[in-house]
């Protein structure tokens, strides 16, 4: 259901203003008024490249009226199979300057804040003050964090994506949403320590395509919360599997939300666990050897005999998985304990690897 709009709307706008957005203005649920709402809003970027470009280019066509863009980089020659704001004359000049000259060509009205900067845990706050709603397009988990901990502390939604090889997840965070509904954060999909090292879209690649999409998602997130239409992927998670042509939604709950939920015995319940080196008696034995990592994780090796399939992908059917008995994997444990959680919901006989894989690089497996 629609949330309460972020922003009130600015009194009129301009003429050339509502020639050029007059296509919204007869979008039922959106308006005039609702177009009055995105001329009066501040949306802060962070990030221009594969995710940031496409964001910038439907935010200032939607008619945004301020745009912050954070980032640091100077455009290169392989940044222009999917940065699409950015032009060959553009190759060693900033990202955001290409931010800014497309903005204006779209939007003449929309204010431009390049920010050429890195932001960091120092300055976060000081660089999205003021921002109605912060949207991530950064290419590290490292970095994400950082911006999720600030939208956190200023309690404002986060619109948040993450995109590798053929896949995308797109999701909204917010610490202070409207009363009646739960907060959603950064930690509740991925859990401290849940994320190992993940190679960089260098290492693995980037379906240039699939980043118009997901920023495209981005951008329309953005502009539903701050008219106040539709339905927000606060509490669920957007799943786009390119190669499959498929899109998919898993719930999110909030830690908190979920621990309410469970009756308390329940909730103390623990999850059965192996060691290392009982996996070749449990592989023996039948069981599905399950790694639940992402498909830039698993490229950097796996289990020998596992099967892989995406934590989202469990979760969003675990009565689809077949096998008596799994024995789930991650890179250290966060993840696979939530999926034998659903699988043995499901009445699946599930198990996790004690310490994923981390524990398995650190010992030998027993022959």
């Amino acid at each position: 259901m629609p949330l309460p709009p972020l922003v009130e709307p600015v009194e009129a706008l301009s003429d050339a203003e509502r020639v050029r957005t007059a296509r919204h203005h007869v979008l039922a649920g959106l308006g005039e008024i609702g177009q009055r709402r995105l001329h009066a809003a501040h949306v802060a970027v962070v990030g221009a490249g594969g995710l940031g470009a496409p964001v910038v280019l439907a935010l200032a066509a939607a008619g945004i009226g301020t745009l912050t863009i954070i980032d640091d980089d100077d455009v290169e020659l392989s940044n222009l199979q999917r940065q699409v704001m950015h032009r060959l004359d553009d190759v060693g000049r900033p990202k955001v300057d290409s931010a800014v000259r497309v903005a204006a060509d779209l939007s003449p009205e929309t204010v431009v804040r390049p920010v050429r900067a890195r932001l960091a845990s120092g300055n976060a706050a000081d660089l999205l003050a003021g921002a109605d709603l912060v949207i991530d397009g950064t290419d590290t988990f490292e970095t994400r964090l950082v911006v999720a901990a600030a939208a956190e502390r200023l309690g404002i939604p986060l619109v948040w994506g993450v995109i590798q090889e053929f896949a995308a997840q797109i999701t909204v965070f917010w610490s202070s949403p409207p009363e009646g509904v739960d907060a959603v954060v950064l930690s509740d999909l991925y859990p401290e320590g849940s994320v190992g090292e993940l190679p960089t879209c260098a290492a693995v690649g980037v379906f240039g395509a699939l980043c118009l999409q997901a920023g495209s998602i981005l951008a329309m997130e953005a502009i539903k919360l701050i008219a106040g239409i539709g339905d927000p992927l606060l509490g669920r998670v957007l799943v786009i599997d390119a190669l499959r042509a498929k899109m998919g939604e898993v719930p999110l709950r909030p830690t908190r939300a979920r621990a309410r939920a469970v009756p308390e015995p329940e909730a103390k319940r623990t999850i059965p666990h192996i060691a290392v080196a009982d996996l070749v008696v449990e592989s023996q034995a039948g069981a599905l050897l399950l790694d639940v990592r992402e498909d830039a994780e698993v490229a950097t090796g796996m289990i020998p005999d596992a099967t892989h399939l995406p934590l989202a992908r469990v979760l969003a059917d675990p009565g689809a998985i077949d096998g008596e008995r799994i024995v789930v994997i991650c890179q250290a444990g966060v993840r696979a304990r939530r999926a034998a959680e659903a699988l043995r919901a499901a009445g699946r006989d599930a198990v996790v690897l004690s310490g994923g894989m981390d524990a398995w690089t650190a010992q030998e497996p027993t022959p």
